[in-house]
């Protein structure tokens, strides 16, 4: 089973950089001053670092080992310890007589995204020391590729600190031995090796042909694992899916082409490159799902057997959509990118953030670097490749996480030290960990906001989440009175999804039940989260008072590669419920209708974040119509920005005080200054 949160999770804009020179703000300009300090700091993950000298066996080698017997990796993990250290620890139990862990001290996926990390800091920096730490670490994710054999260019994950590598760990991946298939850890070898070819290719050609090998290696396990099947489509739950996808998603695919986008504009004549780089791009945007009005609201959904799924980490296919649409010179690729970026990140802004599971109700609300991470990169790179200045504006207000606009509203990275903590519970505690992978993350996001000092400016400047008003979800079984019957399953996990409380409400043909939502002085819309079966032809009727909403049949198609016949999915009602209303009432007409949740979006939802030097406020539309509504703040003179759909700027002005801003079908408006 795909996982479903990340491994390494321990506790469970001065101007817009486009055509035309947008201001951020509407402050007055002042003298020049010094450049402020980079966000950047890679001394965590150095502290994380550590060597292994692993012998030469058969099919695992690496550039020069003979010469350069250690291999540099970071430690997964890194606990808490008093005085503000840690001790670098690894995954699984620690056997004391081996010094072996259940899963290992080092693994590929981190040893490739740290390479990154030191990649884009060298080339962003000038600075040697992580040039050289890219080299080693770039080495010794080689060494953890097969080379050869049946496997050859599958990558193993694990190594245990004297350098044994562990195939199996306790407990076991997928797939398993972690070498013989397609997976997360190839996938993002090909990142680390597309982006280490590409930044060593002038410097050191010699290596850069080693690590153009191994990419190519890389490529041929995708052409025999994964792209043999590209131009099919399997079938999930009665919807067509790719069935050329790596690990079947989105989200391992996507890390893929980030790679192999930086190795193709190196190397344009590469054909088999260019041509996986291509597939999979078309399998990614293929997934794009939903619209303004319907569940996921224009998100790229990250795996082909579940359509009730979406998770924050490892959400870069806006990102890689956008990298491909350039190397590639496939502008078509940035339609799908677009609408994950406005459409489903302004719902998610206003909504809570980054949250780790929406599957499909927000149902796991942690929140770690990976996430925020993950739609930082998406938002900078489509708003590049598209250039559309509003979404750029989004960075801004998704980067204000690290620094506290999150539930505990505390700054989750520390420039002063590198550390990354490693997540924010929904009950705003944060886990004080800061192993590889937050640290790497939240050190990505850093590099992305030092080479785009007007969005770093703006998340700094407002990092206290001070008003929220988006998206909710209403248990139905929490929150109704009615003739049904409340069910407990034997697990709230379908296989491919989740009931939100556990529990569902079951209605019989006849039964009914009237469901609180809450008041509101604007129009929602509802979406009643219901487990449509296949077979199945039941139907329910909504209304509020006496004012239909709407009728829904509750039934998908063939299960096909998905867990479960059937699938947890909510439907939007035809009609918004209207102001002052607060409660529907739900009549299941004919067969039975399992309802887990309802869940309710403003027609025009809201953010605010502010600061000692900052306020930004989000009003974005779920409206096929024009929408009005009232922006501002009395006595406070600001800018205001609307932008159309697509993120393309409509209208600029100055406002004092309140005023009033028209939304455009589906469109946002920012309010900064």
């Amino acid at each position: 089973m795909k996982n479903l949160t990340p491994r390494r999770l321990v506790a469970v804009l001065t101007a817009i950089a486009v055509t035309g020179g947008l201001a951020l703000a509407s402050t007055p300009a002042t003298p020049a001053t010094a450049a402020p300090p980079p966000l950047a700091n890679l001394a965590h993950l150095d502290f994380l670092l550590d060597t292994a000298a692993p012998a030469a066996i058969d099919g695992h080698t690496t550039y020069k080992l003979a010469d350069q017997p250690k291999l540099t990796m970071p430690w997964t993990y890194a606990d808490p310890r008093d005085g503000g250290t840690f001790a670098r620890v690894g995954g699984g139990p620690l056997d004391p007589a081996t010094g072996h862990w259940g899963q290992g001290a080092y693994n590929a996926d981190d040893i490739s995204r740290a390479a990154v990390v030191y990649l884009r800091h060298w080339k962003q920096t000038g600075a040697s020391s992580s040039r050289n730490s890219a080299y080693e670490l770039l080495r010794s994710l080689a060494y953890l590729q097969s080379s050869s054999g049946p496997n050859a260019g599958n990558v193993v994950l694990w190594m245990q600190p004297d350098g044994t590598l562990n195939p199996s760990p306790t407990p076991v991946e997928l797939p398993n031995p972690s070498d013989s298939g397609d997976s997360y850890w190839l996938a993002r070898s090909l990142w680390a090796f597309g982006e280490g070819y590409a930044d060593f290719a002038s410097s050191d050609p010699a290596f850069a042909s080693f690590l153009q090998q191994r990419l190519r290696l890389g490529v041929a396990a995708l052409d025999r694992q994964v792209l043999d099947k590209f131009g099919q489509y399997e079938v999930a739950d009665g919807v067509q899916v790719p069935a050329w996808l790596v690990a079947g998603g989105a989200d391992a695919s996507a890390e893929a082409v980030l790679g192999l986008s930086a190795y193709s504009t190196a190397v344009p004549r590469d054909s088999a490159a260019r041509s996986a780089l291509s597939k999979l791009s078309k399998g990614i945007a293929a997934m794009g799902s939903g619209d303004t009005q319907s569940w996921p609201y224009g998100a790229i959904l990250p795996w082909t057997q579940s359509r009730s799924m979406w998770h924050a980490w490892s959400s870069q296919m806006p990102a890689a959509l956008a990298r491909a649409s350039v190397a590639l010179g496939d502008r078509g690729l940035l339609k799908p990118a677009i609408a994950d970026s406005v459409s489903f990140t302004t719902t998610l802004l206003t909504a809570g953030g980054p949250d780790n599971g929406w599957f499909p109700t927000p149902v796991d609300h942690t929140q770690i670097a990976y996430g925020a991470d993950s739609r930082l990169q998406s938002l900078l790179a489509v708003a590049d490749a598209a250039r559309r200045p509003g979404i750029r504006e989004l960075a801004g207000m998704m980067g204000a996480w690290f620094f506290g606009a999150n539930a505990s509203g505390k700054p989750v990275y520390d420039p002063a030290t590198g550390v990354t903590f490693d997540g924010v519970q929904a009950d705003g505690t944060v886990n004080h960990g800061s192993g590889a992978e937050s640290t790497i993350h939240g050190l990505l996001s850093m590099l992305a906001l030092d080479a785009n000092p007007d969005v770093a400016a703006r998340a700094q400047a407002t990092p206290v989440l001070s008003g929220r008003d988006g998206l909710t979800v209403v248990q139905a079984e929490a929150s109704a009175s009615t003739t049904g019957t409340v069910v407990t399953p034997g697990s709230a996990w379908t296989g491919e999804s989740q009931y939100g409380g556990g529990t569902f409400l079951q209605l019989a043909t006849g039964q009914k039940a009237t469901i609180q939502i809450g008041a509101s002085a604007g129009a929602r819309l509802l979406e009643p989260v219901t487990f449509e079966p296949n077979p199945g032809s039941a139907t329910s009727v909504w209304t509020s008072g006496t004012s239909p909403l709407g009728t829904l049949r509750h039934a998908v198609g063939a299960q096909g590669v998905t867990a479960v016949p059937g699938a947890l999915l909510p439907q939007t009602l035809q009609r918004a419920v209207p102001p002052g209303s607060d409660a529907v009432s739900v009549t299941a007409s004919r067969g039975t209708v399992q309802l887990d949740a309802v869940i309710v979006r403003p027609l025009v939802s809201r953010l605010t974040l502010t600061g000692p030097n900052g306020f930004t406020e989000l009003v974005n539309s779920a409206s096929t119509e024009v929408q009005r509504t009232s922006v501002g703040t009395a006595g406070q003179r600001a800018t205001l920005r609307s932008y159309d759909g697509s993120g393309a700027l409509v209208e600029q002005r100055t406002i004092t005080g309140v005023a009033t801003v028209v939304l455009r079908k589906g469109g946002f408006a920012v309010v900064s200054r």
